[in-house]
């Protein structure tokens, strides 16, 4: 009888007390496991800050956008496809007479860098974009003006060239000068300017 008394004394507060306790564990858990969320969340931002990233556009510092389009003999070329090389791009026409009379410059910087040893890359090729309409005439100049890279490629749209607007483009001669990763060095290097730029680049022959 004196233990029921005593049960029926002391139970109620002692179970409060255990409740009190166990809420005071299970909030203190909680809590711990909100600073470790925000902790992991602030380390997941940190290294989102610290990941490189890269735009595709047409700015310098830019990756240059890619390009897939058909060579005279009807294969299709990607730009991309010249990743680890130094590339420049090359818009002109056979219509084109300021092209045609850069292309000995541009030919003469072919023959001089495309064995040469550069600092960050594994050579150095041509990407060719014609803005011509007629096959015939495209690839007569490409033999009349001996561009003798692999790398040509048309949609023989002329001024409605596809690649032409995906690169801005509202003159011809025009070019880029991309490096190994597709990013944009310099934009529309003509005569010595293209050599200089490419001297940059290389540490030797």
């Amino acid at each position: 009888m004196i233990k029921s008394k005593k049960f029926r004394t002391w139970g109620p507060a002692l179970l409060a007390m255990l409740g009190l306790y166990l809420v005071g564990k299970i909030e203190a858990q909680l809590d711990a496991g909100a600073h470790i969320g925000d902790s992991q969340a602030t380390m997941l931002k940190s290294t989102a800050a610290q990941e490189p990233t890269s735009n595709v556009g047409l700015n310098v510092g830019d990756i240059a956008p890619d390009l897939e389009f058909e060579s005279p003999d009807g294969k299709k070329l990607k730009l991309s496809s010249l990743r680890g090389k130094v590339v420049l791009i090359d818009f002109w026409a056979s219509w084109c007479m300021p092209c045609r009379r850069e292309n000995p410059n541009v030919v003469n910087a072919y023959e001089k860098y495309r064995k040469a040893k550069f600092k960050d890359a594994k050579g150095f090729e041509i990407y060719s974009v014609s803005l011509d309409k007629s096959r015939d005439r495209w690839v007569s100049a490409i033999e009349q003006d001996k561009l003798d890279w692999k790398y040509h490629v048309s949609d023989l749209g002329g001024w409605n060239s596809e690649p032409a607007k995906i690169y801005g483009v509202r003159s011809i001669p025009y070019s880029l000068l991309i490096d190994a990763d597709g990013k944009i060095l310099a934009k529309n290097l003509r005569g010595t300017g293209l050599h200089m730029a490419l001297d940059e680049l290389i540490e030797g022959f």
